[in-house]
């Protein structure tokens, strides 16, 4: 039966996606409010129950079943209620739990409280039914299975969806679980990717999502929502975890539950060690990274903007997955690399700053202010003293919904583009950069100068506020901006002719506008008048209600036709529309296409079968577009630039003549790497005979104060760059070494392999470094065949 996606329940510090089933077992009746205390804030959860026509089994699922009476579907589907009623009863339960965790005083009454509750739900005799057949899985050599795999294992379902904003912000706690408690520790964490728009069924993109977002635990994609449906989850983010026969102990619906993760996790793992239930086996990683493209110097651009700098027009692009900010000219030479590869928060010159998957950047002059998005701060670039400064934001995702601080004492939550807008004031104009904070879903200001805003209320230079959006995710428009409802907003294009900026809704599917001169609320187009329904999509042609979009993320103003160009993302297009919301769609085939080299390694991995490219023109390619997320007007208005996020490139379309785009070709200046922040070169000789090479690695710090994170895992993976070498493995850890097997022969063989490290300073200050070794494997008639070495690795911050 379909099912119907009623909106996402906003509990201000956990937002969440809400879905109820239509299935014949269930009605929808209005449930009671919910009491919830969240950081502190009661907070009330309106939400709609599942009532089963039946009587709701008990909690005690062991006792017998008569199957001598009883079908088969029967018994199934008797299982079934009892999970589903388990699960919902878990997300109260939860909730409540939470509240008495906060309240106890020592770590070991947190404990005891989590003891309990886990022996209450280990022994329901419930088991959580297995993952369907068939399903595609990513970060895996090979499907698992609850029954196989992962039995004796304490597991972590992560029900998410990748448009979801929430789903994003639990990534780094998960993330933060791994790095503690290992596969052999007996912890697996699942994401199980249950789709809430119809290109997030394709399994192209959710294994996309994967390498764009880092996760590197197993990902199945659960396009159908079989699990999702089979358990009774409601709400995206939801994290499920389950005991080592299959039970389920917990579920965590929203975000911001790190704490709960760390302790449930460890008083589980304590508790089904000491009654010898946990394995220790390993499960076949293979992380989905290693497919990446390697001959690109982009990756996942996130978005793009032009600007005049020495009456010059340049571009400045957001690299978000190699973490750095790119200005070149029109032909794609890069003059400067702002920023490394390795994620982190650090200001200083072009070359040791450091950024967190960049988003949003625009320019006022000499500086190009950057939406640091996994960083929650707004950075500025300043190509006069080329150096690179935090402005806003503390580096840890912020909770407020009003702000009112100034500069980086204000917490932000995962802002996703910037704008500037010259605001008039009396005589003058002064510069606000507008910034969209889609992890609260709402706009702020970032105000430059001392300011006379609405109401006449003065702010000072520094001040970063909402002025735009209640937090509450919805579509809905308003008179009053702080009375309107936005919904993950996530591109800004300011139109200093209108007064306005207008603004990709990405979650709502919508472009609307702001009047900055009035503070109103208003739709262009995208969704219907109904501000609860959020799954309101789709790819129409038309005006305002009637045009329909998929998950927009970028917009850009074209002073010279005065139309808003819109990026599609999710339908892979680029449309535009004028004020009154005229939608009409300008170039894109409405289904993703990638280069040669990147559909043939997406096919492979993903079996998808065969397909001729043969008869492509270079045209053909440009032509098409996967999920692209930025756009810039060129200054003379002319040309279009679109940031084509999944194809790792920017695209330039004549607007005169659509059918003209061009791919810029992006050249790096030859100091710059474009796979790391170091690279090593080392060689081995080995005989002309069958040989065998072992390399270890080990790394020598060059700054007194750095030493490895212990806790966490070095990670290297190996590509045999030549063929005929076998390797034992092509992913271990940093304790284990490098093995290839090389068959006879005289030509020199290549291997190389990257290394993932993550560091932390005395300070506590953790670092991550991506180290690129380049390895020449050298045939000599006088050299063993059994080769060992240990290559020492200098390290510096």
């Amino acid at each position: 039966m379909p099912w119907t996606v009623l909106g996402r329940i906003n509990l201000h510090a956990s937002l969440i996606h809400a879905v109820v089933s239509r299935s014949s077992l269930f009605t929808k009746v209005p449930r009671a409010s919910r009491n919830i205390q969240i950081n502190g804030n009661l907070q009330s959860l309106n939400c709609q129950q599942k009532v089963h026509w039946s009587s709701r089994p008990p909690l005690d699922a062991t006792k017998t079943v008569n199957v001598n009476n009883t079908s088969q579907n029967q018994v199934r589907n008797y299982w079934k209620m009892s999970v589903q009623s388990t699960i919902d009863d878990l997300t109260q339960v939860c909730i409540d739990l939470r509240q008495s965790v906060k309240k106890a005083s020592s770590q070991e009454q947190k404990e005891a409280i989590a003891l309990k509750h886990i022996k209450t739900y280990a022994g329901t005799g419930l088991k959580i039914n297995d993952f369907a057949k068939g399903l595609e899985w990513f970060n895996v050599s090979a499907s698992l299975s609850l029954r196989k795999e992962l039995n004796g294992k304490i597991v972590i379902l992560d029900f998410f969806t990748y448009c979801c904003i929430n789903c994003m912000h639990i990534l780094p706690d998960l993330d933060a679980l791994e790095k503690k408690y290992h596969v052999q520790d007996g912890l697996v964490i699942i994401g199980v990717h249950s789709a809430k728009f119809a290109n997030e069924r394709d399994s192209s993109k959710v294994l996309a999502a994967v390498q764009r977002y880092n996760i590197e635990h197993p990902v199945v994609n659960d396009a159908k929502l079989s699990m999702w449906r089979d358990i009774g989850i409601t709400c995206w983010p939801s994290l499920v975890m389950i005991g080592p026969s299959g039970q389920p102990l917990f579920v965590l619906v929203g975000e911001d539950h790190r704490e709960e993760l760390f302790l449930y996790t460890k008083v589980a793992l304590e508790y089904f060690k000491s009654l010898n239930q946990i394995a220790t086996n390993d499960i076949p990683i293979e992380l989905a990274s290693h497919i990446l493209p390697v001959n690109k110097n982009l990756l996942f651009p996130g978005k793009v903007h032009t600007f005049m700098h020495n009456s010059i027009e340049k571009i400045v692009i957001s690299d978000t997955g190699n973490n750095r900010i790119l200005i070149m000219d029109t032909n794609g030479k890069v003059e400067y690399v702002v920023g490394g590869f390795s994620p982190a928060l650090a200001d200083g010159d072009f070359e040791s700053a450091r950024f967190n998957a960049p988003q949003g950047v625009c320019v006022l002059g000499d500086d190009i202010y950057v939406a640091d998005n996994e960083n929650h701060a707004i950075r500025k670039i300043s190509l006069r003293d080329q150096r690179v400064t935090t402005v806003a934001g503390t580096g840890v995702q912020g909770r407020d919904y009003r702000g009112g601080k100034i500069g980086t004492a204000q917490e932000l939550s995962s802002p996703w583009d910037v704008a500037i807008y010259h605001h008039e004031q009396g005589d003058k104009t002064v510069p606000i950069l507008l910034i969209a904070i889609a992890g609260t879903h709402q706009i702020w200001a970032l105000f430059l100068e001392d300011t006379i805003w609405w109401k006449n209320e003065k702010h000072k230079a520094g001040k970063c506020i909402n002025i735009v959006g209640n937090g509450r995710e919805a579509n809905r428009n308003n008179s009053y901006a702080h009375a309107a409802s936005l919904a993950q907003p996530s591109g800004l294009a300011v139109s200093q002719e209108f007064k306005s900026v207008f603004f990709a809704d990405s979650e709502s599917s919508t472009v609307r506008r702001v009047c900055l001169d009035k503070g109103s609320v208003l739709p262009v187009c995208g969704a219907d008048n109904n501000p609860s329904n959020l799954h309101c999509f789709g790819d129409v042609d038309g005006k305002k209600y009637s045009a329909k979009l998929q998950h927009p993320l970028g917009v850009a103003w074209n002073r010279s036709d005065m139309l808003v160009y819109i990026a599609d993302t999710y339908n892979h297009k680029i449309k535009k529309t004028d004020s009154e919301g005229n939608c009409v769609t300008v170039c894109g085939g409405g289904k993703p296409s990638k280069d040669a080299s990147v559909s043939s390694m997406m096919k492979n991995l993903l079996k998808l079968g065969k397909h001729n490219d043969d008869n492509k023109t270079k045209n053909d390619v440009a032509f098409q577009f996967d999920e692209p997320s930025g756009l810039a007007v060129s200054q003379d208005g002319k040309i279009l630039y679109v940031a084509d996020t999944n194809n790792h490139c920017i695209k330039a379309i004549e607007l005169d003549n659509v059918q003209n785009i061009r791919i810029i070709e992006v050249t790096l200046p030859e100091t710059v790497s474009t796979l790391s922040d170091y690279t090593y070169n080392f060689s081995s000789k080995v005989s002309t005979q069958d040989s065998d090479l072992s390399i270890s690695f080990v790394p020598t710090f060059k700054n007194s104060d750095l030493k490895m994170n212990v806790e966490a895992q070095q990670k290297w993976s190996l590509d045999l760059l030549t063929s005929n070498l076998i390797a034992s493995k092509l992913h271990g850890e940093l304790s284990e070494p490098v093995t290839v097997k090389i068959p006879s022969g005289k030509e020199e063989k290549k291997i190389t392999i990257m290394m993932n490290m993550m560091l932390c300073k005395t300070s506590e200050v953790c670092l991550s470094k991506k180290i690129r070794i380049n390895y020449s494997i050298l045939r000599d008639e006088g050299s063993p065949t059994q080769v060992t070495e240990n290559k020492e690795l200098f390290v510096k911050e």
